[in-house]
């Protein structure tokens, strides 16, 4: 299980590089801001495949 500080320090540090945050930014901001600035960033994906699209991707690409 990953202790609070090494998840805070990883999370601090991807929001120093895609965010441009330094860390005092990163330590002032709310849960909130942040969730809304990934959410912002991530494009939607979309629904993901269903069971049956799933199965006639498989018959069409075999792995072997």
């Amino acid at each position: 299980m990953m202790r609070f500080a090494d998840a805070a320090g990883r999370l601090a540090g991807l929001a120093g590089l895609a965010l441009g945050w330094s860390p005092e930014r990163f330590w002032r901001a709310t849960p909130a801001e942040l969730a809304a600035l990934v959410t912002a960033a991530v494009p939607e994906t979309g629904a993901p495949p269903s069971p049956e699209l799933i199965a006639r991707l498989q018959e069409q690409f075999p792995d072997g």
